[in-house]
């Protein structure tokens, strides 16, 4: 596998006595998107000052695209673009000339970086408006150009669909899957809309109490208990029940209105059904359940509140 475009080696953060963040270690890639998840004072936010170089690490090391946030700060940054919540404009410039006075305070950003980073979040036909006519989603639109201008390798996105209606957030993120697919951008994202991130994200790390838990593929981290909780759609679901706790002594049976639930491996499913039809049952329909990712998450942190 490549470099990673971000590498965090053992990274801890202490405020006096206290261990805010503690031994994190783990990797983003180039054209991804990894959403990093956990509840409220879990150490996103400080992890996230840390990448940036707004805080400083106590111990261990950051390196974007192999520099080092502690002793090549000014290589490691430049890699960087950032967007947090609702990004603050001037609202009675229009968008356009929001980015030259942005594109100013950067060396190297010309007139057609603009127009290509207005081009990449679809804005072209509103850019000359002023930005006080702009919905809260264009203007997220116009703070993902800005963080853009420099040609950033690296993306972070703090709570990028704050307060979008639906179709804002599904435009945000079919822009941020383009610039990681298209761009080749490795892209960051926390936010506490888990069904969003589920959809956006390729990878989750996931932080609790400043540890972390674990990374995975968002598939991975859903699919990854053994057992599966499945409906059997039957006509007698209470002898149904005494037929599975007699012969495959399962006692952990829920028992509906129309069906009968299982928590099982999936190699079970075929002796359940050999059980039901043998005592005359009939079986009308076979249903697996799957979790979504908030109930997944809720579930390894011990269901506190992603925030």
């Amino acid at each position: 596998m490549n470099q990673p475009a971000v590498k965090l080696e053992h990274v801890t953060k202490q405020i006096g006595r206290k261990t805010i963040i503690k031994d994190l270690t783990f990797d983003i890639y180039s054209g991804e998107v990894f959403g990093f998840l956990g509840p409220n004072g879990a150490g996103k936010t400080t992890t996230i000052r840390m990448i940036v170089g707004l805080m400083k690490i106590s111990q261990g090391n950051i390196f974007i695209h192999g520099k080092s946030i502690k002793t090549e700060f000014k290589q490691a940054i430049k890699h960087i673009g950032a967007i947090v919540e609702n990004p603050e404009m001037y609202k009675y410039l229009s968008g356009y000339n929001n980015l030259v006075h942005y594109a100013r305070m950067i060396n190297g950003v010309s007139k057609e970086r603009i127009d290509e980073v207005v081009k990449l979040v679809g804005l072209s036909d509103r850019i000359h408006d002023k930005v006080k006519r702009y919905s809260l989603g264009m203007r997220q639109r116009l703070g993902l150009a800005q963080a853009l201008l420099h040609s950033p390798d690296v993306l972070i996105l703090d709570e990028p669909t704050n307060g979008l209606d639906p179709a804002g957030i599904r435009e945000m993120r079919q822009h941020i899957r383009k610039l990681a697919q298209e761009e080749g951008i490795a892209v960051i994202v926390s936010s506490h809309l888990l069904s969003e991130m589920e959809l956006m994200c390729d990878r989750i790390g996931i932080i609790q109490k400043g540890k972390l838990i674990g990374v995975q593929t968002v598939n991975e981290f859903i699919h990854s208990d053994t057992n599966q909780q499945v409906q059997f759609y039957v006509d007698k679901p209470k002898k149904s029940s005494q037929v599975i706790i007699d012969s495959l002594s399962l006692s952990n049976v829920i028992q509906g209105d129309t069906y009968i639930e299982l928590s099982i491996i999936k190699e079970q499913i075929p002796l359940v059904c050999e059980a039901l039809i043998k005592a005359d049952i009939k079986l009308y329909n076979i249903k697996t359940l799957e979790k979504t990712l908030e109930e997944k998450f809720l579930e390894v942190t011990g269901g506190v509140s992603v925030g």
